[in-house]
């Protein structure tokens, strides 16, 4: 996919001030320092399209983003450790679970993953939650530049070992890194294919 149009729509702190639900949607979304931004940036090819902080949680609303004027980029707030006070965080979490739930054109929830990490708890509760909840998902793995291709590589697969435990089948798995800007065409390569099936298959949001 090539991205000719990336621009901000808008803010919300609830979904149903989010934009009309008349475009198909894919959102983004993570602990609050796995670095969401930067990858939604890098894939738009823009700098400063989603704002990034060095200070975790700084996405505190539902951002939405219009791209291609055919279809929705929503940048999430961020789960788990954030430098927020507590009823704060379950204010996010109202935030967000309210969204994923209610949206009635989401087609596909991005989970984002620190590939530096043995798998987290939080990320796997929070995946297991959405295939009990019905929400189409896949992982994105961030930072891959962070490791060496074989530890990244081995990182990945002990993440799939973990998920089968629980899982028949696995989501789609992306591998990316906002530095190199490496993955994100891929991640925009199943966004455009999976918008061209909506086409085909005459699905219509209003």
């Amino acid at each position: 996919m090539i991205i000719k149009t990336a621009e901000f729509l808008k803010s919300s702190s609830r979904w149903q001030d989010c934009p009309e639900p008349t475009l198909p949607e894919y959102a983004f979304i993570g602990r609050s320092n796995v670095g969401k931004s930067s990858l939604i940036n890098a894939m738009m090819n823009r700098k400063d399209l989603a704002k990034t902080s060095q200070t975790p949680g700084k996405t505190q609303l539902i951002n939405h983003f219009l791209v291609n004027e055919n279809w929705y980029l929503t940048d999430l707030p961020g789960f788990g450790f954030a430098r927020v006070s507590k009823s704060t965080r379950k204010d996010f979490e109202k935030i967000i679970t309210n969204y994923i739930l209610n949206r009635t054109n989401l087609v596909n929830l991005f989970v984002l993953i620190d590939i530096r990490h043995a798998p987290q708890t939080i990320d796997l509760d929070f995946m297991q939650w959405c295939g009990e909840s019905g929400i189409p998902f896949s992982i994105a793995f961030t930072k891959a530049d962070k490791l060496k291709p074989g530890a990244a590589d081995r990182n990945v697969e002990i993440y799939r070992q973990e998920l089968l435990k629980t899982w028949e089948d696995l989501p789609e798995i992306f591998v990316t890194s906002a530095e190199k800007k490496y993955g994100g065409e891929y991640i925009l390569d199943y966004i455009s294919s999976t918008n061209a099936m909506l086409v085909k298959n005459k699905i219509i949001f209003e």
